[in-house]
């Protein structure tokens, strides 16, 4: 089944507690070398005073089809079979960086040794049923786990809801 984590922007406000989680699950040190596996980014839209601003949480997007899993020429990126996260094996990787090239959204990190590290959904964490650690921490529940077909559902059922409360209003 194919999992993933969501991120409703309406809810983030831009703590980081996701990133330090993401850190602390995966024993991470802040560098110039060695950014966090997620990462928030602010968004601005229109100028002051009228300014929109939101905040991203991303981490790696677990492609359907995976440009870094398909430039990998040692197959070190693999997906796992239950979850379909999108996963390195650091005893393979060589550190050539091919999939940092064809990754899209320049999630791939490089570790002090070389080697390619990033998020891998909390994949011990999630086979253990528990959540990955940036989504359980998340003080504003802006980030959800799940298979992505159920949350899908619910994203449209919310948008569907959303929709009629608009209409009412005409």
């Amino acid at each position: 089944m194919n999992y993933s984590i969501f991120i409703d922007v309406k809810r983030c406000t831009g703590c980081q507690a996701c990133s330090v989680a993401c850190m602390d699950q995966n024993d991470l040190e802040v560098s110039q070398e060695n950014l966090t596996w997620r990462q928030v980014f602010k968004v601005e839209n229109g100028q002051e005073p009228e300014a929109k601003v939101a905040y991203i949480s991303m981490g790696c997007m677990h492609c359907d089809d995976a440009p870094c899993l398909l430039a990998c020429p040692t197959g070190a990126i693999k997906r796992d079979l239950t979850t379909d996260a999108v996963d390195v094996s650091q005893e393979l990787c060589i550190g050539c960086r091919s999939c940092s090239l064809a990754c899209p959204f320049g999630v791939p990190r490089f570790g002090l040794d070389g080697k390619m590290q990033k998020c891998n959904q909390c994949l011990i964490r999630v086979k253990n049923d528990l959540e990955p650690a940036c989504v359980r921490t998340c003080p504003t529940k802006a980030l959800k786990f799940g298979p992505v077909n159920q949350i899908e559902h619910e994203i449209e059922g919310q948008a569907a809801a959303r929709l009629v409360r608009s209409l009412r209003h005409l």
